[in-house]
């Protein structure tokens, strides 16, 4: 490699690869909130880094690379949404659904996970890319393809959703007849 530049093939195997490095769990967090599957959300993000290793040139030229890998990741993640649902359309038409195996709540964040899973799919993007991507509604917008009054318009309703299936979490102070506490749960709504 002349002065230092990345050329050719192993130039960008070593920008991917360190972009991955940089970015890889902070990705899978945010797809994991998205997904309520780390399983799912983890193989989501490779695929997106190997999207990213695909292509001609890398992400060179790409001005965020990891807002690329994120808009990939949703995108791979609502077309296997889109497709589940076909295939369980077809297959499971005529056969009712029982849920055989309860899994166990993880005492952090079972109840947030839950609410989450409980929204609709558009909502939770938004809530998930807002909260936990820390975007901007116009970088939602841009990232999801859909105009910034939908954006705003999804938050809100998110939020109330949320807020419906987390109604109980108050400080003790805020709750009558009680004291504070220290090992109260909070959410702040934005």
């Amino acid at each position: 490699m002349a002065g230092g530049e990345r050329t050719g093939r192993a130039g960008v195997e070593q920008t991917v690869g360190e972009l991955y490095h940089a970015c890889y769990r902070r990705l899978v967090t945010q797809v994991y909130a998205f997904t309520t599957d780390l399983s799912e959300a983890q193989d989501v993000v490779q695929e997106a880094f190997a999207r990213a290793l695909a292509r001609p040139g890398g992400l060179a030229g790409v001005d965020n690379p990891e807002a690329w890998l994120r808009t990939v990741a949703v995108n791979v993640v609502r077309r296997r949404w889109r497709r589940r649902r076909l295939l369980d359309a077809i297959l499971l038409r005529d056969r009712p659904v029982a849920r055989v195996v309860q899994p166990g709540p993880e005492p952090d964040n079972a109840d947030l996970r839950t609410a989450l899973a409980a929204i609709a799919p558009p909502f939770r993007e938004v809530i998930v890319l807002h909260y936990l991507a820390d975007l901007g509604v116009d970088e939602i917008a841009a990232a999801l393809g859909v105009p910034t009054g939908t954006v705003k318009s999804r938050l809100s309703r998110a939020r109330a959703a949320l807020a419906e299936r987390l109604g109980d979490y108050r400080t003790a102070e805020n709750r009558p007849g009680h004291g504070g506490g220290a090992n109260n749960t909070e959410v702040a709504h934005a």
